[in-house]
């Protein structure tokens, strides 16, 4: 039996992720019995689990030298950088909401790293087990810096500043630098940044180099700790972005498709994802899916459990509530799949790139791929080989030159694209797929193919 170990779960002395034949594995070293024990005798694990804050997981094996048990699988595994607004604020009310509940156990959480927290169902859930100790009377929650930098430091940042500024978390993997997110918010920031950005940091740099600055020694009475935890859970409720138009908000009303057109689309997309076979456990991408309504229209045809890439956030968090909304599990994500997340952290190891976070069994290719190559100049042959290296199907579609979304495209650069016809796209993307359909959308130029992945001899 080979057992594949996580590479981001080196850094915890408590215990370590690993996997086996698909399943989610947790070994628990000895040293976090007494804390594991508590954290099932005392009832904290069955409230989380049955409040849904919490991965549910089975006991394999329990020994003198070692736990190990089998934790609730995660879909897909997605980064706080690759979050819309609304899910790093709902990633940081789960954690919020998880410590105040394990004060009533005699536990809080040892850390709050951002990566502790995933999506389930348009929800956001914890799935770091090992993550709970004891409460120690009149101690300061020790994770209270980590929580800044990693929720409330890009959040007020996002508001206060750009929604962009989120993006710092891929490049700081343990949260964003107070000072540096002092230094951009200037006097902006409000009563939140004030509280928890600004003064934290002036206590950081006045006792950075005098030895003083043991947290552990400062004095603070459970009830401060919890007086703490409303006021932080309240500030973020009410932390809203400006509502702002993007050219992509609104892109299936300003489409070139007739309502006619685009119900035809919508029947044919219904009619090749039906012909997959895929099942409730089968993860299916949407690249470009805007606010998500076919990853929406495919979910409601198959289930499944749809992931739906797009690089503009409105889009994606105009995405998010809806799926929170209906409990779906379709995860919008922000990517740019023309430059897609890369590995980070030590060895470029502990966030996975996205290629090797999992393929999907169907990917829909809906009025994407004319960006891919005339925005991007990424070949018919590029995108085929990447689109083969991620997916087993694609539902894919074709858009002619003389299609006017793809005139507004060439109305800003030259047209260098002499190939960019649907004979030359069919015969580069039947070297490796094989077109299972292809059907004309109905009053309109534009083809719909359904193609599955070639076996390689």
């Amino acid at each position: 039996m080979k057992k594949n170990s996580e590479s981001s779960s080196f850094r915890d002395p408590s215990g370590y992720i690993y996997y086996v034949d698909q399943k989610v594995m947790r070994h628990i070293n000895p040293c976090y019995f007494k804390e594991y024990n508590h954290l099932m005798k005392s009832g904290l694990y069955q409230e989380l689990v049955e409040k849904e804050l919490l991965v549910s997981h089975k006991e394999v094996k329990n020994t003198s030298s070692f736990i190990e048990i089998e934790v609730e699988k995660i879909p897909y595994i997605s980064y706080p950088y690759e979050w819309c607004f609304e899910e790093l604020k709902d990633a940081a009310l789960c954690t919020i909401q998880i410590n105040k509940i394990a004060m009533k156990y005699g536990m809080i959480l040892k850390d709050s790293s951002a990566y502790n927290v995933q999506f389930k169902k348009g929800r956001a859930i914890f799935i770091d087990t090992l993550s709970f100790m004891f409460y120690e009377e009149n101690s300061p929650w020790e994770a209270y810096g980590q929580f800044t930098r990693h929720f409330i430091a890009p959040l007020v940042l996002a508001k206060y500043i750009d929604v962009r500024m989120m993006g710092l978390m891929k490049e700081y993997i343990d949260g964003i630098p107070l000072d540096l997110c002092c230094k951009i918010l200037g006097k902006k920031g409000g009563f939140i940044s004030t509280v928890h950005i600004k003064l934290q940091n002036k206590s950081i740099q006045k006792h950075n180099y005098d030895g003083h600055q043991d947290i552990r020694k400062v004095t603070i009475k459970k009830q401060s700790v919890l007086n703490m935890f409303d006021m932080i859970e309240n500030q973020i409720k009410k932390l809203q972005l400006k509502t702002y138009e993007t050219e992509w908000m609104d892109y299936y009303d300003v489409t070139n498709y007739e309502e006619e057109s685009l119900k035809a689309k919508e029947e044919l997309v219904k009619e090749f994802a039906s012909k997959v076979g895929l099942t409730k456990e089968d993860i299916i991408f949407d690249l470009g899916a805007n606010d998500g309504r076919f990853s929406r229209l495919v979910y409601e045809e198959i289930g499944g459990n749809v992931i739906s890439f797009d690089i503009d956030s409105n889009s994606v968090s105009k995405n998010y509530k809806e799926s929170k909304e209906k409990n779906v599990s379709i995860l919008p994500l922000i990517m740019d799949i023309n430059n897609p997340s890369s590995g980070i952290g030590f060895a470029n190891k502990e966030r996975n790139n996205f290629m090797d976070r999992g393929n999907a069994s169907l990917t829909l290719v809906l009025a994407f791929l004319h960006h891919m190559v005339i925005s991007n100049n990424i070949s018919f042959e590029m995108a085929r080989d990447f689109l083969s290296k991620i997916t087993k199907y694609i539902i894919i579609e074709f858009v002619p030159k003389e299609d006017s979304q793809v005139q507004v495209l060439l109305k800003t650069r030259r047209d260098i694209f002499d190939d960019y016809n649907i004979e030359t796209f069919r015969d580069v993307f039947s070297k490796k797929f094989k077109i299972i359909e292809e059907k004309q959308i109905k009053q309109t130029k534009r083809t719909l193919f359904l193609m599955e992945v070639k076996n390689e001899i």
